[in-house]
């Protein structure tokens, strides 16, 4: 019961961390006018795509009431955060997550994309882990060559850590490019692993421990040796890239 109880605790402050930081880059947008100035409200809602299987913390954060008095319109869902964010440049959205190589890239090329507030990181309870099944015979980063990996999305955080870990283990860049990444959902990562679509998984959250909470048969899943990945995300939205630009950003209450 206390350990239910710690993670109640703990989800509710990251709710809290959430809304914090998702106000802050409203008042760094201007999207929130200070409320002395009380300015008549443009826009009292946020638009943001939601992530397939999963609660996201601004969710959560306006679910405990946190966000008023803003609202968030949910637009769909993603399971990528470079699409996340480029879908904030073609303003289809207000807010969007990516971890912060997308980011780089969308403003090397001049995106009006503006990084406001890093949103999470990797604790203990929340990070990726690359899975395989209890039986499988890879040990090591070079057995990964000529296996497929399961990810979320190409060219994204995912496929930056395997590759780092690839380079650091000795694999040079050809045999790299014999470990297969497969973009898979995650809310259907396990069951391509279980069903030997690939090789290994990359799982996180509550698709990772019901994945674990299964995992007592014979194709029971472990920790894949490599990997506790940080993962570092930064909330963005639409802005100028070039300092002294200026754009016009509606008020919001």
């Amino acid at each position: 019961m206390n350990a239910i109880v710690r993670i109640l605790r703990a989800r509710r402050a990251a709710a809290r961390r959430a809304a914090r930081l998702l106000l802050a880059g409203a008042f760094a947008l201007g999207l929130i006018a200070p409320a002395f100035a009380e300015p008549p409200l443009e826009k009292t809602e946020i638009r943001y795509q939601g992530w397939a299987g999963q609660v996201t913390f601004t969710e959560l954060a306006e679910d405990l009431g946190y966000l008023a008095p803003l609202k968030l319109k949910w637009v769909g869902n993603t399971i990528s955060g470079p699409q996340d964010i480029q879908t904030v440049v073609t303003g289809d959205i207000d807010v969007g997550g990516a971890f912060y190589g997308a980011i780089i890239k969308l403003i090397a090329a001049k995106a009006p994309i503006k990084a406001v507030v890093g949103y999470y990181g990797s604790d203990a309870n929340t990070y990726y882990g690359y899975y395989v099944k209890d039986d499988s015979p890879i040990k090591t980063a070079r057995d990964l060559i000529g296996k497929k990996v399961a990810v979320n999305t190409l060219g994204a955080h995912l496929e930056f850590v395997l590759r780092e870990y690839l380079a650091r283990n000795g694999l040079g860049a050809g045999e790299a490019k014999q470990v297969t990444l497969v973009a898979v959902p995650p809310v259907t990562g396990e069951q391509a692993l279980r069903q030997g679509q690939v090789e290994v998984s990359a799982l996180s959250g509550v698709l990772r421990d019901k994945a674990l909470e299964r995992g007592r048969d014979p194709l029971a899943l472990q920790r894949y040796r490599s990997v506790r990945t940080v993962h570092r995300r930064c909330l963005c939205a639409a802005g100028e890239v070039h300092q002294g630009q200026s754009e016009h950003r509606p008020q919001a209450g």
